[in-house]
């Protein structure tokens, strides 16, 4: 038997702004232990017996995010497959992709165990028992989905009617005092979007349910552009193919229309990081119900969540708060109203306001960059490159730079000249005049880069040769 975890990892988790952002999604969000959400999912499904490889569903702009993660992960040494989405088409194009893939590399008998990317799990050994009863429903040709045993009404979550392991019917998110009697029923259990199932089981399903997802997917996977390195390989679905599937999530395309599902009731610290409530759950609390995060002092403070990222916050006589400090935006709500963070970060998006898309630090395949100061004609940016990284040579029309080396060796390609240069060395890159910023050394390359012009946005760029 052959078991092939598959990690869906999109979404922005707009309500976890201003920690989450488009560039920096929610998976990646790092929590009290210092591992992030995706990290925490890898661990788990590799301690799964018969694991033959590891997929995970992300989009292309994410791949680095994904790879780097992965590569902090010493103790996880299984292949591992990158399935790259063009463009987020929700969860049944994203699980249809990985029964193809996992049809085409392990056989239509493979057992694919679909895990979400931003959960986390409390107690291992119970999700371990509960998902060896979930691939024992999945070899004998059912769809099997873990039934989380609620501990209290919740109208953030779907739920799973059952008979004992049988399926009665999915229901949407309800009212409160319908999760009231669906808990007191005993036989309502939170949907975790945790499923098992062999490839030729869903893709059959997939046919008769949502032929329109299957066919759109199967032809941008035939259609894939493929590329292999060490233990792992990426695959590029066609954009010209995956964007004609339907937008419809894997509980609307299939489970809420097939008869063949099975639930395993568990109990096992489960939680979904859907809010900055469940975010807090993960961090102790103390003797007045606070949970903090980073540099925090409390006068007369009670029930509230604080995170700093750096600076000192101080709160005096306040309650039931969630403050949410980051280097750019500070988040003040009412921990009754956390679900509303989504309306906020929409108005941004709708505002077009850099917030919603960009950190004050920016990751990028080749390192980061952190935005020190900015005003009127003039940025000034921390620029970090990893060891044989390279940034794409480009020109901006509006802007000249002057890049001083901090720590490291730069080997820098400035319109016709190519120059190395070491600690505390500089160049003068005029506007309008092609360039390249490359780490060819061994230890990070620091430099400080000071913009002047009439435009500094991020689109002010043409790339020549983009690494």
């Amino acid at each position: 038997m052959k078991v092939v975890p598959v990690i869906i990892s999109g979404g922005v988790g707009s309500r976890l702004w201003p920690a989450s952002r488009q560039s920096h999604p929610k998976p990646f969000l790092k929590v009290a232990d210092g591992r992030s959400l995706i990290q925490h999912t890898v661990l788990r499904a590799a301690s799964i017996l018969d694991v033959a490889e590891l997929v995970t569903v992300t989009s292309t702009a994410h791949l680095f995010l994904a790879k780097n993660d992965f590569d902090e992960l010493d103790s996880v040494v299984l292949p591992r497959t990158f399935l790259l989405e063009p463009e987020g088409r929700d969860t049944a194009a994203a699980v249809a992709a990985a029964a193809v893939h996992v049809k085409e590399t392990h056989g239509p008998d493979a057992v694919l165990c679909i895990f979400p990317a931003d959960q986390m799990i409390g107690d291992l050994p119970a999700f371990q028992s509960a998902m060896s009863r979930a691939i024992e429903h999945a070899q004998q040709g059912r769809i099997a989905t873990l039934g989380i045993t609620p501990d209290r009404p919740d109208t953030a979550f779907g739920y799973i009617e059952a008979n004992g392991e049988k399926v009665v019917r999915f229901v949407e998110k309800p009212n409160l005092e319908t999760a009231k009697s669906y808990v007191a029923s005993k036989r309502f259990f939170w949907n975790a979007g945790i499923f098992c199932f062999k490839a030729q089981v869903m893709l059959k399903e997939m046919a008769s349910h949502c032929p329109a997802v299957i066919d759109a997917v199967l032809n941008s996977y035939e259609n894939a552009r493929v590329s292999h390195g060490e233990r792992f390989a990426n695959i590029e679905l066609s954009s010209k193919h995956f964007t004609q599937a339907p937008r419809i999530s894997l509980d609307r395309a299939v489970m809420e229309k097939t008869h063949n599902l099975a639930v395993v009731p568990c109990a096992m610290g489960w939680s979904d990081i859907g809010s900055w409530n469940a975010m807090a759950e993960l961090v102790g609390a103390d003797g007045s119900g606070n949970r903090i995060r980073g540099d925090v002092h409390v006068v007369d403070t009670v029930g509230s969540y604080i995170s700093s990222h750096k600076r000192v916050i101080g709160t005096v006589g306040i309650s039931d708060l969630v403050i949410v400090d980051s280097p750019d935006a500070l988040l003040v709500a009412s921990r009754d109203r956390v679900q509303d963070v989504k309306k906020l970060f929409e108005g941004l998006t709708a505002a077009g306001h850099e917030a919603h898309l960009l950190h004050r630090t920016v990751h990028r395949p080749w390192g980061a960059y952190t935005v020190l100061e900015q005003g009127e004609r003039f940025k000034i940016k921390r620029i970090e490159v990893k060891p044989g990284a390279s940034l794409g040579l480009q020109i901006h029309h509006h802007r000249s730079q002057h890049w001083v080396v901090v720590s490291g060796t730069a080997k820098v390609v400035n319109g016709d000249q190519e120059l190395i240069l070491a600690t505390n060395e500089s160049t003068y890159i005029p506007c309008g005049k092609k360039h390249r910023l490359e780490n060819n050394g061994t230890m990070r390359l620091v430099i400080i880069e000071v913009q002047s012009g009439e435009y500094l946005g991020e689109d002010d760029i043409v790339r020549f040769e983009d690494v």
